[in-house]
C-alpha cells in the first residue's frame, strides 16, 4: 500500500489537490477498525501533525495537532489541574489496537466518555479546526473562543464524521478545570428497570449527580465530583434523598470504577463476537436493553443514566443487525466491534431517513467532490 506522509499543510495540500484515488486518512491507525470496512489504495498518514501548538490553562483553550496522541494531551493538562470534561474514551482494547489513539481520531470518531450527559458531547467542546479539503485548499473554521465561532460551524460538522469530510491537522479544543475530588455511590441492583429508576431519580435531584451507569453484577454507580466539602455533603444528602442501601467507592476506587465504564471494560469480545452501540432516550434504555437481551440472549450494561446501551452478541451472519435495528425506534445503532466480513456487509452505522441520506451525500460531495477522503466508511454509497 502506498503511504503519503505530508509534512506541513502545504504539502498536504499538494498531495490531496494533484490524487485522483483515495485515501485512507490516519493519525495512527488506531480508529482503523471503527466504521465500515474499506481498503483505499493508499493511506494518507498526519502522524506529521503531532505535537501542542498552544496551551493557555488560564483562558481555557488548547490547541494540537490532529495526530498528537491523547495520552500526552491528558498529561500536559493534568500539569495544570485541568481536564477534557467530555472525558474521551480509551477503546483500544476493543479495537485490539496498541495505542489509544490521537485528538484528531477522537474528534473525527466524535468519542464521548460517562460524563456526556451532563457536561456535553466532543462537539460542545471543540471551538476551531484547520485541514485541507477534498479540493486541496487548506481551510480554518472556528477560533480559540467561543465569541470568533461565525457562520457555518463546520468544526461541529467534522465532528463524528470519521474523515470522510476532510484532512484535519489542528484541533482546538475549550478545557476545564478537574474537580478537587470524587466519590462513587455503588448501589447492589440487579433489576435493569429498578436501575433505570434510580439513576433517573439521581440526575433529576438538586446534588449535581455528573454520571450515572448500571452495570450487572455490580450495580448502579452514581458519580458525584466537585470540592471535597460539597462533595461530602451531597453525598450524604443524596443517600438520605435516594433512600437506598449504598457503598461509597473513595477517590481512587471511584476513578478506576469510571475509566473502567467509559472503556467498555465490562464486556467481552473475543473473536466472533459483536458489540453494538445504542443511544436512545435514557428512559427507553432500560426496556430496550431487557428486549434486545431476550432476542439475542446477549450481554448489555447501561452509561448515560440509560441513554447508552452496550449490547454483546454473537456475531454470527449480520450479529443481529436486523433484530436491533427494528428495536431502535427512537435512536440509532452502531456496529462498534464485529469481523471485518460481518462489517463490510451490515449497515455499521444506523441507516439514515431518505433525506437525510440526501444531505449526506451533498454535504460529503461539496467537502470532498472527488470522493478521496475514507470513501465508503460510513455508508456503502458514498
Amino acid at each position: 500500500m502506498t503511504i503519503f506522509s505530508p509534512a506541513d499543510e502545504q504539502e498536504l495540500a499538494k498531495i490531496v489537490a494533484d490524487a485522483t484515488h483515495p485515501f485512507a486518512v490516519e493519525g495512527d491507525g488506531s480508529k482503523r477498525a471503527l466504521g465500515r470496512a474499506a481498503d483505499p489504495a493508499a493511506t494518507l498518514s498526519l502522524s506529521a501533525f503531532n505535537r501542542v501548538i498552544l496551551y493557555e490553562p488560564e483562558e481555557l483553550v488548547l490547541e494540537a495537532g490532529a495526530a498528537t496522541p491523547l495520552d500526552e494531551i491528558e498529561a500536559l493538562l493534568a500539569t495544570a489541574n485541568q481536564r477534557l470534561a467530555f472525558e474521551p474514551p480509551n477503546y483500544a482494547r476493543l479495537l485490539r489496537s496498541n495505542s489509544r489513539g490521537t485528538i484528531g481520531g477522537m474528534i473525527a470518531c466524535g468519542l464521548s466518555g460517562p460524563r456526556r450527559l451532563t457536561s456535553g458531547a466532543a462537539r460542545d467542546h471543540i471551538l476551531g479546526v484547520r485541514g485541507v479539503n477534498g479540493r486541496g485548499e487548506v481551510f480554518k473554521a472556528g477560533g480559540r473562543v467561543v465569541k470568533n465561532v461565525t457562520g457555518y460551524d463546520i468544526a461541529k460538522l467534522v465532528t463524528g464524521s470519521f474523515g470522510t469530510l476532510a484532512a484535519l491537522t489542528s484541533i482546538t479544543l475549550k478545557v476545564l478545570p478537574r474537580a478537587e475530588t470524587e466519590v462513587t455511590l455503588l448501589a447492589a441492583v440487579s433489576d435493569v428497570h429498578s436501575a433505570g429508576h434510580l439513576m433517573r431519580a439521581a440526575l433529576q435531584s438538586p446534588f449535581d449527580v455528573s454520571c450515572a451507569a448500571f452495570v450487572p453484577g455490580r450495580g448502579v454507580g452514581l458519580r458525584i465530583e466537585g470540592i471535597e466539602v460539597s462533595v461530602a455533603s451531597r453525598t450524604q444528602s443524596l443517600i438520605k434523598h435516594l433512600a437506598d442501601s449504598f457503598d461509597i467507592l473513595d477517590e481512587r476506587h471511584s476513578r478506576l470504577f469510571w475509566q473502567s465504564v467509559r472503556d467498555c471494560e465490562y464486556h467481552d469480545v473475543p473473536p466472533g463476537v459483536a458489540l453494538w452501540r445504542i443511544s436512545v432516550p435514557p428512559t427507553h434504555g432500560p426496556g430496550l436493553a431487557e428486549k434486545l437481551a431476550a432476542i439475542t440472549g446477549g450481554r448489555y450494561s447501561l452509561d448515560w443514566a440509560g441513554g447508552l446501551v452496550w449490547l454483546e452478541v454473537q456475531a454470527s451472519e449480520n450479529a443481529f443487525a436486523a433484530e436491533v435495528r427494528a428495536a431502535v425506534t427512537d435512536g440509532h445503532a452502531t456496529l462498534v466491534v464485529a469481523p471485518e466480513d460481518v462489517r463490510s456487509h451490515v449497515d455499521v452505522f444506523h441507516p439514515q431517513p431518505a433525506a437525510l441520506a440526501a444531505l449526506s451525500r451533498r454535504t460529503k460531495h461539496a467537502f470532498d467532490p472527488k470522493g478521496l477522503f475514507n470513501p465508503y466508511r460510513m455508508s456503502k454509497d458514498y
